[in-house]
């Protein structure tokens, strides 16, 4: 984290100086917004965390409840996930306040005695080398706590408006297309009827999303629900793996998800309740009382006593998913961009045994977020917007089919040795399979397909550890001026900037990085602000093929050393050796003739190229970004 770029300040850095424009921002929602977003669940808050970034974007957010979420709902933090906190700077905190889960044990009825259960085996939970993150569990109230206070603290000031809901839009012309209807339900004013016109709008609003059906989108997919009951409690018992992951499976009488919670007491407990038809509400009123019987019928014959439940819920979730994320038509033949957009559960929902719902709906925002900033702030055109269903609905439709997969994979019964006529699954078979899919659990099996953002794989050979398409995978190095040791990916920001990482030899990145800031023909130079720091839009960062003590910082050029800010002070760290302890170059299988990748917002790689490459790079961002003037050097 940087900070004093401005000049000296005291007090806490995280709190950024709020904008004239934030100073300006009115209690009352004004009438016209340039992006409106529905609901504060998960993909909401990143939304909001996102733009608030952008203090001049004008964001308004808006929740039917009376404020925030307090506890319950979701709870699985994937690494990928973790990654993406760290970049709003907010993952620290997060692993540090989380139950980290290692290990995920196995339990399944007796050979002897069918009647009691018994430990079958375990798995590590995360792979090694999959992230430097680990997979938590944190409750998804705090996870939504950390968003906005993040979107708080920011120079835009970003707060919910609680206590009032979507009621219904219409998208027209102008500016301001979408004129949306609000009500206020909460406090005096109750029924009190709103209008506002937006650039965009966001239905972060849930499975039964408004948003959705106003623009005439509708969730298909299964008939049947299945049903969950889940409850936090605080308990004594007997059964002696109550602090780790536990999938348990019984003979006859269900099974059990146990998670430890945060804070080193409270365990959830997701119990099967089974297929219920759609619309079929009795299965609600099953009480805590009852979910504890059962609990403890699957445990025998340990048990549990519940001496605090802090929160429980019996729902149903189908596999379910929306054909298109946005308002534009199906039959459109004008190229119209969209205007309104739906994202986590209000597009696709799924069963919790993926453990996905939450994660996917952040990522969505993610992914979301940088392209409405980049159109906003006039760096893309609005054809971009036509990426974010694109790319999110087929990542949705793969969460479909695994949830699919994976829940009738573990719904199968245990094998019965003595009758294995009757089928079912061998503990063996239990644990090689929840093993082969850690990447997929662990939130990094995404992986966008050739487009105008992600390329194709002619060069990925020269830097084969950092696949095109899917997340940029962090690796140690050493920042050369203060010899410190951290992951490069580390350094990537929610901004709404591109990263390029320049791999190689001191020549050979030296040149690179010298056309990338001198030549009027580079990327930088054509998509750079007349007036803007030269790494407003593209923060490039050299990594050399050398101990930190051989790098001269006084032979960089200027790019990699850059003068930036109101005071137009250098920065610092952006030039990185190798940490001999990890060698990036051997760890991501980068060529001896080096590499420049390319990295989204999203932290997505979206390119490989040479690092000779000069016109397919600047035509590479060309099909994304407008031309701009060329920036102002210092």
């Amino acid at each position: 984290m940087q900070f004093y770029r401005d000049g000296y300040r005291p007090g806490d850095p995280d709190l950024q100086p709020a904008s004239p424009e934030a100073l300006a921002r009115t209690v009352e929602v004004p009438a016209e917004v340039d992006v409106l977003i529905v609901g504060t669940g998960p993909a909401g808050t990143v939304l909001a965390a996102q733009l608030a970034e952008f203090p001049g974007i004008r964001t308004r957010i808006v929740e039917r409840r009376g404020g925030p979420l307090q506890v319950g709902q979701a709870d699985g933090v994937a690494c990928r996930t973790v990654e993406m906190f760290n970049a709003f700077g907010l993952a620290e905190a997060l692993v540090r306040e989380a139950y980290w889960v290692n290990e995920v044990r196995f339990w399944g009825p007796s050979d002897e005695d069918r009647s009691r259960i018994v430990r079958t085996g375990w798995v590590e939970d995360t792979p090694e080398g999959l992230s430097e993150f680990p997979h938590v569990i944190v409750n998804q109230a705090r996870m939504q706590q950390f968003l906005l206070e993040h979107a708080s603290r920011s120079a835009s000031r970003l707060e919910p408006d609680y206590g009032i809901e979507f009621v219904d839009l219409q998208v027209g012309e102008g500016e301001y297309p979408v004129q949306v209807a609000l009500r206020r339900v909460d406090g005096e004013r109750a029924g009190e009827e709103l209008t506002v016109r937006a650039k965009y709008v966001v239905g972060c609003d849930g499975a039964r999303s408004a948003v959705r059906r106003a623009i005439g989108r509708e969730l298909r997919g299964d008939a049947a629900n299945h049903a969950w009951g889940v409850m936090d409690v605080l308990a004594v018992t007997d059964f002696p793996d109550w602090r780790t992951k536990n999938v348990i499976q019984s003979a006859g009488k269900g099974s059990l998800l146990m998670i430890p919670r945060e804070g080193g007491n409270m365990v959830r407990c997701y119990v099967d309740l089974g297929e219920v038809p759609a619309g079929d509400s009795e299965i609600r009123g099953t009480t805590v009382e009852q979910l504890t019987e059962v609990a403890n019928a699957i445990l025998h014959p340990y048990s549990i006593d519940v001496r605090s439940v802090a929160w429980s819920s019996v729902y149903e979730v189908g596999q379910r998913l929306t054909d298109r994320f946005d308002d534009v038509p199906d039959d459109d033949t004008t190229g119209r961009a969209p205007r309104v957009f739906i994202a986590g559960d209000a597009c696709h929902t799924h069963s919790a045994k993926a453990g996905q719902g939450m994660n996917v709906s952040m990522q969505d925002a993610f992914n979301l977020g940088w392209k409405l900033a980049a159109v906003l702030r006039g760096l893309a055109d609005e054809s971009l917007l036509h990426t974010y269903s694109a790319e999110r609905q087929a990542v949705a439709q793969d969460l479909i089919d695994f949830d699919r997969f994976w829940s009738a994979f573990i719904a199968q019964p245990t094998l019965d040795r003595a009758r294995p006529e009757l089928g079912g699954v061998t503990p063996e078979q239990m644990q090689t399979e929840f093993a082969r899919q850690g990447r997929y659990t662990a939130g990094l099996a995404t992986r966008y397909s050739p487009s105008a953002l992600t390329g194709t794989a002619e060069h990925q050979h020269l830097a084969a550890g950092f696949e095109i398409g899917t997340r940029f995978h962090a690796a140690p190095v050493v920042r050369v001026a203060d010899a410190r040791r951290m992951h490069l990916g580390h350094t990537h920001r929610a901004d709404g900037r591109w990263r390029m990482y320049l791999f190689g030899e001191a020549d050979r990145v030296v040149e690179a990085a010298t056309w990338l800031g001198e030549s009027p023909d580079s990327p930088v130079a054509r998509f750079t602000p007349a007036g803007a720091d030269i790494d407003a839009v593209f923060d490039v960062h050299g990594v050399f093929r050398a101990g930190h003590h051989d790098v001269d910082l006084g032979a960089v050029p200027e790019l990699l050393l850059p003068r930036t800010g109101p005071l137009g002070i250098q920065d610092w760290e952006k030039v990185w050796a190798v940490d001999p302890r990890h060698d990036v170059f051997a760890e991501r299988g980068i060529s001896p003739d080096g590499a420049a990748v390319l990295v989204r917002p999203d932290q997505h790689v979206a390119h490989v190229l040479p690092l000779s490459t000069r016109t397919e790079l600047t035509d590479f961002f060309s099909g994304i970004l407008r031309p701009q003037r060329a920036p102002a050097l210092r």
